[in-house]
Order: structure tokens, then sequence, then C-alpha cells
């Protein structure tokens, strides 16, 4: 049975009637969803709806290559079913999430353990693998770190300096964000949604206005949409700028370590320059944006954006020309492109592992329909290949917002929104800085939020660090860390 019977198909920042989603057995979908990943889907959301019953499991699928988006869901059940891990990897994670959740047990998972456990049952008190052996010893690291960073707890099994094994364990912040939503949108929601990851703030953002968009029947006007691409784009550039820096500051190359948090400073402020916010913060809503670019910021935006790109093309340059550098970052924390596959990697990790994957070109919508940028593929997927995926993203990204500032659409940049569908289910994908930001919506009979799950790129990411630890050096940890650049806020919702 094809997807184009046991499956909604839709596109990116649509919606579906949630009576015409098609529902399976819980054995049913399994078999179903395995199938479609077997085949060259990829899974983007599995997660449960709770009901009188029991509770519904909901899968999404991207199928990149025709530009498509598959739904389905499961009866009501509790209890336990046939866990789709053992030969589809990258479910791994989702299926302990519904279990923590839900109760649902995938009978035969590998390694059944919570996600994020509530307070005072912290992560790091929970089993951990264990690799026996005289001459093996534990090192574990975190949750509280000595730099000012967020928690996050690694656990690292070696042999003398090489790591054989790590298991990361998060879940330390227990924000309960996605706790919060049912009955909304609520008057702090908007405010939620721009912190789920505050480095992505832009990213988050136009992904919750798309689905609430999508929910109403309507798109932002072209004007916005423009609006939240430049900004997008901003988004990335700092952030990559930033992290580029960072790695070089992890091999002691101080020259693009110093000048990589500068620079990452001047494109927040080309950011603020926009909205008032260096982060983005009270730009994106749903129906379009807050503020425009009136011709007088527009012009100065336009003016200061070229010096900066140039700087960091400098900047850049002294990094690949120093072969101290590329003799730390090739052929370190290796992930080959078929393990990024199985492990559903996605953005910078996965398009340094030589996968084509990225939302703008996958799944345009908003502004990407219109212009987009090349993807910035590198096929050897260690860290010498994701800081060139990021140092090509900031070119590609750079020329593209100079096309796009010299020409601007006219228009409004906000309409009011029409009240949301009732039992309807809205999936809206966006291309973040580190990756596909998946948001799914499912309102209730008042066109409020029944259930909404979000997905940050972290959440796909964090084992392939694990993965591309393995048989590294435990002092190559930093730089393998940092080439991933992943969230702790941002999969600890």
């Amino acid at each position: 049975m094809s997807a184009l019977t046991s499956f909604a198909l839709l596109a990116n920042a649509t919606c579906r009637p949630w009576p015409e989603v098609p529902e399976w057995p819980i054995a049913d979908l399994v078999r179903l969803t395995a199938g479609e990943l077997e085949r060259g889907g990829r899974l983007c959301a599995w997660f449960g709806v709770p009901e009188t019953g029991g509770v519904r499991v909901v899968a999404v699928i991207a199928f990149d290559a025709d530009n498509t988006l598959a739904v389905a869901r499961s009866t009501p059940f509790s209890g336990s079913y046939p866990a789709l891990t053992p030969t589809l990897t990258q479910a791994h994670l989702f299926e302990r999430e519904l279990w923590e959740q839900h109760g649902l047990k995938p009978e035969g998972h590998p390694w059944l353990k919570p996600v994020r456990r509530k307070a005072g049952q912290a992560p790091a008190n929970g089993d951990f693998f264990r690799v026996d052996g005289r001459e093996i010893h534990e090192v574990a690291v975190g949750p509280v770190h000595a730099g000012i960073i967020e928690p996050g707890h690694f656990r690292f099994q070696c042999h003398g300096e090489e790591v054989l094994h790590l298991e990361i364990a998060l879940g330390y912040q227990h924000r309960g964000l996605e706790e919060a939503m049912p009955g909304g949108p609520h008057l702090a929601t908007m405010s939620q949604m721009e912190v789920i990851a505050g480095d992505t703030t832009v990213g988050h953002a136009t992904a919750y206005a798309t689905v609430q968009e999508a929910l109403a029947g309507t798109e932002a006007p072209l004007r916005a949409q423009w609006l939240r691409a430049i900004a997008l784009e901003l988004e990335r550039l700092a952030n990559h700028t930033g992290d580029l820096g960072a790695l070089a500051g992890d091999v002691a190359f101080l020259p693009t370590s110093a000048a990589g948090g500068k620079l990452r400073g001047d494109f927040l402020n080309l950011t603020a320059l926009i909205c008032g916010n260096r982060f983005g913060r009270g730009l994106v809503r749903p129906g379009g944006c807050r503020h425009d670019l009136e011709p007088e910021r527009l012009s100065l935006l336009s003016k200061k954006l070229p010096p900066v790109l140039a700087d960091v093309e400098d900047a850049m340059a002294w990094l690949w020309d120093a072969s101290s550098v590329r003799s730390r970052f090739e052929e370190t924390g290796k992930i080959f492109t078929e393990q990024a596959k199985a492990l559903g990697l996605v953005g910078v990790a996965a398009r340094a592992s030589g996968l084509v994957r990225d939302v703008r070109f996958d799944h345009p919508a908003g502004w990407h329909r219109f212009a987009q940028s090349p993807v910035a593929v590198w096929p050897d997927g260690d860290v010498f290949a994701r800081a060139k995926v990021r140092c090509l993203e900031i070119q590609r990204a750079g020329a593209y917002l100079e096309e796009q500032l010299a020409a601007p659409p006219d228009g409004e940049m906000r309409d009011d929104l029409p009240p949301a569908a009732p039992d309807t289910l809205a999936v809206a994908l966006v291309e973040g800085w580190r990756g596909e930001i998946c948001h799914v919506a499912l309102t209730d009979a008042a066109g409020r939020f029944r259930r909404y799950k979000i997905c940050d790129p972290s959440f796909h990411n964090w084992m392939g660090l694990a993965l591309a630890l393995r048989g590294q050096a435990i002092s190559d940890f930093p730089i393998c860390n940092k080439s991933f650049s992943l969230s702790y806020c941002g999969f600890d919702l």
C-alpha cells in the first residue's frame, strides 16, 4: 500500500482536517511508517495525542524529493506497540520520548530510557551504557560546566584516550513549553516560541506564525514573507560566524577566534536595525511582521552588510590557510553518509555528510518559494566538512541578502488572521541555521490548541555527536561538540 492511500499528503505550511487524517491500528501504523521510511521518507515527528480511550500516535513523514509531507495517526490505545527503532534508527529518540510522555512502550527498543526526567530525577541518575573491561575507564562531564552554558551530561567510556562510547543525557531544564500549549494560543505563547532556542528566535517564531496562518487558511503578506527571509538569513550568518570563531578558539587559532565573536555581533546589530532586538524578538508575528524596513533603514542595512561580509571572508581565509587548523579538523569526528541518513540528521550536520537536505529547497514555503540559495554540501562528514558547510552558507546567505535587499517587494507587513479552523492539523517546516525546525499544531472543536508538537533540529542531531566521538581521542570532544553546535534548551522542551 502506498503513501497515497495510507497517509494524508500535504505541502509544507498547509493543514488538513483531523477527521481526514488516515487512522490505523498502531501495528499497522508502525508497519506503514517503516515502509515509507525504508523507501526514502524521513521522520519529522512521531508523537502522542491523549484522548478518551488511550493515546493516538501521529506520524509526520517528509518526502524530500517530492516536496511532500505525509501524515497518519493510530487508533487510541494504551500499553505497548512494536518498536520502529530496531530497523529504523532515526525513530529511537521519538519512541523514547513517546514512552516517557504517555507510557506507550515500544517493544524491542534497544535502549529504552527517559528523554527528559522530571525534577528530582535528573537523567544522570538513570542507567548508562557501560563498556566492560579492566582497562576501561569512565569520564563524566556535566551537567554543570566550567563555561556559562546550559546543562547537559556527557558520559564517556574510554580505553586510554580513545572514546569507545559517548552517551548524552539532557532534560535538566524542564521548561514544559509543549505542556503549556493546550488551550492556547495564550498571551505568553508568542514569547515562549521566541525562546524555544534563543539563538533561533526568528526560525521558531516563523514556524509558529506559519502554523497559525495555515490554520487560518491564509498566509502573511509578501513583503512580510520577504522580511522574515531576510531576518532568517541574518540569524544564520550570526550563528555560523560565531561558531566558526569558536571552532578556531578550540584549536588555539586566535586571529579567526577573535574576529568571529566581533563579526557575530555585527550581524546581530543588523538584526537589531530591523526590529530593535539583536536576536530578532518582536519581529515575526502570526499574520506578518511587526516592523517594516522603510527606505532609510533599508538603505542603511544595504550599506552596512557588505563590509561585514568582506571581513568575514578575510577571517575565514585566515582559518583555511592555516595548516594547523586543517590538521585538527580533517578526519576528526567523522559521520559517513549512510550513518547520517540512518540517524535522520538534518541541517549542517546532514549536508556536511553529503546529504542534500534543506527545507528551503526540499519544502519551500513563504518567500523561499520565489528565491533560493544553492544548497551547500560537503561529502566528508568530519569537523572540517561541518566548518566548510558553514563557510559556504555564509557566502551564499550574504549573496542572497544583497540580492533581496536590492529589490524589495511592496505591500503591507501584517494582516489580521481569521479564526483558526477547528479540529485541524497543520505542519510547518523552516530551515533554521542548525537545520529543520518542525512545528505541528492540532486544534480542538473551538479552534484552540489541543496538541502542539515542536521538534528543534538538535533533537535529530545529538545522536550524531555521540556517534562522531567513537574512536576519537577524548580531547577531540570540544571541537566535535562545537562543529555540531546543538541546543540544550531546544531539546529540553
